[in-house]
């Protein structure tokens, strides 16, 4: 029987299959971003936190075959089956045919992307992440050409499956994302 994931467990995780710093990092913001939706839905924050930031567990080792080398030793190290499907889920449509079914799964899909687009603007901004807006987000959103390889689509599908607005989701994403300014590099330009 294994126990629901913890943020201390995740990360000893992922640093046993991650090396590159901007991996750590994206793993923190999608982490500060899943904290901020279980809030929302009354949930276990620290839990969806631990959830967010192990979501790209075989990425660095193996970008072209993502999702494929998790499932497996991610049981085999205890971790539980609904952190795993929902881990398994972000990837829907891209690399698994794992359906986000749960808030939790939801959430993830959403915002692994979305807290990649939030991180640009962010460090577009003056002040950073601190006075950054949902509406300045949305028209960064809309600029296609701005950081290009992040697929909106699946954003949209995100936001459409929680039944939720993207200005709502965004904002929730921020306000998860704010304290972790100077570790994540979103703060004020110097």
């Amino acid at each position: 029987m294994s126990e629901k994931l913890t943020l201390d467990r995740a990360k000893e995780l992922l640093a046993t299959t991650t090396t590159e710093e901007h991996l750590f990092q994206h793993a923190l913001a999608v982490s500060a971003c899943m904290g901020a939706m279980a809030r929302h839905f009354g949930a276990d924050e620290s839990y969806w936190q631990a959830v967010g930031y192990l979501h790209d567990y075989d990425f660095e080792q193996f970008p072209e075959e993502h999702l494929k080398h998790t499932e497996q030793p991610l049981r085999e190290a205890g971790v539980d089956e609904e952190s795993i499907h929902a881990i398994l889920a972000h990837g829907y449509g891209l690399c698994t045919d794992t359906l986000p079914e749960s808030e939790l799964d939801k959430s993830l899909y959403t915002v692994d992307e979305l807290s990649g687009l939030i991180s640009a603007t962010a460090r577009m901004h003056p002040a950073g992440i601190a006075e950054l807006q949902a509406s300045s987000v949305r028209k960064k959103f809309k600029d296609k050409r701005f950081a290009a390889k992040i697929d909106r689509t699946v954003i949209q599908d995100g936001c459409d499956r929680l039944g939720m607005e993207l200005p709502q989701v965004i904002t929730l994403c921020i306000e998860g994302m704010r304290p972790f300014a100077a570790e994540l590099g979103i703060g004020p330009k110097q």
